[in-house]
């Protein structure tokens, strides 16, 4: 981990709803990795890998409860690892639409 990027050296945008005093990226790593994937821009991507590195990016985006389908797409080819084996999307087949039934 790189110990000289903080969470300011990030988009601004991706913490609105957090107390940047109180964010601490190794405690708070699983909701870092999420945000910055979900809405991250390309400078927040690179980052992000020199902070935690790819492995560790990896791991827990295996096991997220949820991702969009873009995001989902996106870890799938990065990692090159089949979508059926990310945790949202095990999660997502388990859980009836109604709205598009």
């Amino acid at each position: 981990m790189n110990s000289t990027i903080t969470v300011n050296d990030f988009s601004k945008h991706l913490f609105w709803n957090v107390d940047l005093e109180k964010f601490d990226l190794d405690k708070h790593k699983v909701q870092m990795i999420q945000k910055v994937l979900e809405y991250g821009r390309i400078n927040d991507w690179n980052l992000l890998k020199q902070y935690y590195g790819l492995e560790e990016i990896k791991n827990v985006s295996l096991n997220l409860r949820s991702l969009d389908a873009v995001t989902l797409s996106f870890v799938s080819t990065i990692f090159k690892i089949d979508k059926s084996k990310f945790r949202c999307y095990k999660h997502r087949q388990s859980v009836e639409n109604y709205w598009n039934s």
